[in-house]
């Protein structure tokens, strides 16, 4: 059986760190050398043999650097000889941007897709698996012969709400419609109510909340989103929630980008009770706060990199 090696760009090495102490270091921990010239251009060097192993790529698109640096790391493995690659992108920014609305915009979700297709395949073929996607649709982006995988946190959900209700009944609920039938569906699995909230949009920058579809009066709310990032879509809906009688609010993300002071501002509204994400981006682990509990990717990664794949 081939052996399988695993490399992390910079910011995620400490997801690196976990899958291989969850898998009691049977893979290969892959080396590299990484540094930044004066003038702003960056060195990789793969000190691994990688020849006729199967590499494994932890790394996110959070910005064009990391981008740019994990498209390096697989085009560098493929050149060396590279059984297969797998890279594994546990936040895919720019999901947000997966179609244009106005004349003359980039759909950046697409053009991050096509530089990784443009990557030559290997003997086994290349992979592409990314973790609760903003948009299902950002997969058919992906062209030529690499394999996109769309791994899917429900597990993590359901347990966190498990976790967070603490054997009461709760309601799970959404920031907005454009969630609600990824929210009804974890919540038929959980056997509780399903709740979201209307809203009407005032500006291009404002919106206004208009209905809430569920009783949530004296009782336990548990908002999941797939992302937080400034916070202010989840907050709005805490108010209309609150505003609504719900007895205590708390909230689960699988991506907790918390971007500029994003994290500040929920905490500082003092509506949530807790919040729980998980580690596919690595502005979670910066916080160190009573209110947020960060839980790991490694198992749910580690099963899709064990699971037999068509050769």
């Amino acid at each position: 059986m081939p052996q399988k090696i695993i490399f992390a760009t910079q910011h995620y090495q400490y997801l690196k760190d976990r899958i291989l102490t969850l898998i009691n270091n049977r893979w290969e921990n892959g080396q590299l050398e990484i540094r930044d010239f004066p003038d702003g251009e960056h060195y990789h060097r793969i000190l691994s043999d990688v020849s006729n192993k199967e590499v494994i790529l932890i790394g996110g698109t959070i910005d064009d650097k990391e981008t740019l640096e994990l498209y390096d790391l697989a085009s560098g493995s493929i050149q060396l000889g590279a059984l297969s690659v797998d890279i594994v992108i546990p936040y895919f920014g720019y999901s947000t941007m997966e179609r244009a609305v106005k004349y003359g915009e980039i759909v950046k979700a697409k053009t991050r897709a096509v530089l990784f297709s443009s990557l030559p395949n290997t003997s086994r073929g290349n992979r592409i698996i990314m973790i609760d996607l903003h948009v299902d649709g950002i997969t058919w982006y992906f062209e030529s012969g690499i394999r996109p995988t769309h791994l899917y946190a429900k597990d993590f959900v359901k347990e966190a709400a498990v976790e967070l209700a603490n054997g009461q009944p709760f309601v799970l609920a959404s920031t907005d419609a454009g969630r609600a039938k990824w929210v009804e569906s974890l919540a038929n699995d959980l056997h509780v109510p399903a709740a979201f909230v209307f809203k009407k949009r005032l500006s291009g920058e404002e919106t206004a909340i208009t209905a809430i579809s569920a009783d949530v009066n004296d009782k336990t709310v548990i908002i999941y989103d797939d992302m937080i990032r400034t916070g202010g879509s989840l907050i709005h809906a805490a108010e209309a929630y609150r505003d609504a009688g719900a007895r205590e609010i708390c909230v689960i993300t699988t991506h907790g980008i918390f971007a500029g002071n994003g994290f500040q501002r929920i905490k500082k509204s003092g509506l949530f009770g807790r919040v729980i994400c998980t580690d596919t981006h690595p502005n979670a682990l910066l916080i160190e706060d009573d209110l947020l509990r960060v839980k790991s990717v490694d198992k749910l990664i580690v099963e899709s990199l064990t699971t037999a794949k068509p050769v």
